[in-house]
């Protein structure tokens, strides 16, 4: 593999039937950044602190979670719950929540945090780490996947506490086994630029990942992915993302979706836990919090281009998700720990009057 996967965030979009889930994680700015280059040899046992607190100030405006590669060796992985997984070569490791987790091989009465390793870098930012007792040796590469969600969380929150595939099985597609190969290259790399290179791999790892899962969701799963398989509330989905500004009712999303109201609302309320209308709002928001903080357009426009009828009425429907007003956030408000944002404290509904 020569050249750059694609951003995700660089998909085309197809207007008429979106990939839901690609448009998804376009408005959430997804982005991957490699922080460890590690070689650990046996025996060792390190622990990586938890990056992800739902209790914190700010938590529902930005998600952070951890991705490990498993190139060399072998180790086990032990959750903040106590779930424990062997891991080995070949394994892609995802964390949707970044929670307190710890790798061991062998037994060793030292747990080193892994903020207290001392690297020998960094180079183009990623840290090489050195550590264990000298035995049989695990090469293993970390990074973070950020992205600014203001919803709550319709991707990753449904996600379980681990996700593991194996890279070298038939689960993923020769040219991704290609990827994590190049990876591995770029991570040893010095030359300019290998950490957009890198954030560009991640991205699309992650989002193979994700494909993959939802495949194997067994039924009664609740939550985005589960939601894009079932073929009423997957119709709906299409129709709002491919037109967010209409003035949709539940009546005329469920005409159009081939169902009546009072079943597209259930199968909603079962799978995403709340009914179409209040989706759409949460969309909404998602898609002008996105323009306010990358782009030009002023508030106004934004709020006329995403179905409000006015910037007063965007402006409560923005307070109310967000915590704070979109100037505001436009400002670099999301980015500021102080800010205390509101609450959920009722449901969300589209304000246009």
């Amino acid at each position: 593999m020569t050249g750059t996967p694609p951003s995700f965030a660089e998909t085309p979009r197809i207007a008429a039937e979106p990939d839901v889930l690609s448009e998804v994680l376009r408005a959430v700015r997804l982005s991957g950044a490699i922080f460890l280059n590690g070689r650990f040899t046996a025996p060792f046992a390190v622990l990586s602190p938890q990056r992800f607190n739902a209790d914190e100030p700010m938590a529902h405006l930005r998600h952070t979670s951890a991705f490990h590669y498993i190139a060399r060796g072998g180790c086990t992985i032990e959750t903040a719950t106590g779930t424990r997984r062997n891991v080995g070569a070949g394994d892609l490791i995802l964390l949707p929540f970044a929670d307190r987790h710890k790798f061991e091989d062998g037994a060793t009465p030292d747990m080193a945090p892994a903020a207290q390793l001392n690297p020998s870098g960094p180079t183009e930012g990623i840290w090489r780490v050195d550590h264990g007792g000298g035995g049989s040796e695990t090469r293993m590469v970390c990074g973070f996947l950020e992205s600014a969600e203001l919803m709550s969380s319709p991707v990753f929150r449904t996600l379980p506490e681990i996700l593991v595939e194996r890279v070298t099985g038939q689960s993923l597609s020769a040219s991704l086994s290609a990827t994590v190969g190049e990876l591995l290259a770029r991570t040893d790399a010095t030359t300019p630029g290998t950490e957009a290179i890198l954030s560009r791999m991640m991205e699309l790892l992650f989002v193979e990942m994700l494909r993959g899962h939802a495949s194997r969701l067994p039924d009664g799963s609740k939550g985005l992915l589960a939601a894009l398989r079932d073929p009423i509330v997957g119709r709906a989905l299409g129709l709002l993302h491919a037109a967010p500004a209409r003035r949709w009712t539940t009546e005329s999303l469920a005409r159009e979706a081939g169902s009546s109201r009072t079943v597209l609302g259930e199968h909603f309320n079962a799978l995403l836990g709340k009914p179409p209308i209040e989706y759409l709002t949460g969309w909404r928001i998602q898609l002008a919090a996105d323009r306010l903080r990358n782009g030009r357009d002023g508030i106004a426009r934004i709020a006329a281009d995403i179905g409000y009828e006015s910037e007063a009425a965007f402006s409560r429907a923005f307070k109310r998700v967000a915590g704070m007003t979109p100037g505001r956030w436009r400002d670099g408000g999301g980015d500021s720990p102080e800010l205390m944002p509101l609450q959920f404290k009722k449901p969300l509904v589209p304000d246009n009057a």
